[in-house]
């Protein structure tokens, strides 16, 4: 009986700190990014950097209409204006490509990131 009760203890705590982690998680990549945007081809701006922030796994700028998340691993998707990202974070950097256009034409490139 006591091995029962021990096992039902310990099965309870990694129940709760299994259910504990992805809300820690979400908070990993939280701050401020400098991010900068290289396009390779199509005519769109050939660079540019933009600050954005992360909140909860959710990424945000003033003044922009942006929708996008950071997954608990780092994977990025952002959406901004027709424009599209992916990519990874790790730790305090992060990198990955994206595609859109201007004008009509389609541009697409890499970004880059780094945590302030």
């Amino acid at each position: 009986m006591r091995h029962v009760r021990i096992h039902a203890v310990l099965f309870s705590c990694g129940l709760i700190a299994g259910l504990a982690s992805p809300a820690l998680a979400g908070k990993t990549y939280d701050g401020l990014w400098n991010v900068k945007i290289v396009t390779k081809t199509g005519t769109c701006d050939p660079v540019a950097q933009y600050p954005l922030t992360v909140t909860d796994g959710k990424v945000s700028a003033a003044g922009a209409d942006i929708t996008g998340s950071v997954g608990n691993q780092g994977y990025v998707k952002v959406s901004i204006r027709g424009a599209y990202a992916n990519g990874q974070l790790n730790g305090n950097v992060g990198s990955g490509k994206w595609n859109g256009a201007s004008g009509g034409v389609p541009c697409s490139g890499r970004w880059e990131a780094s945590r302030q």
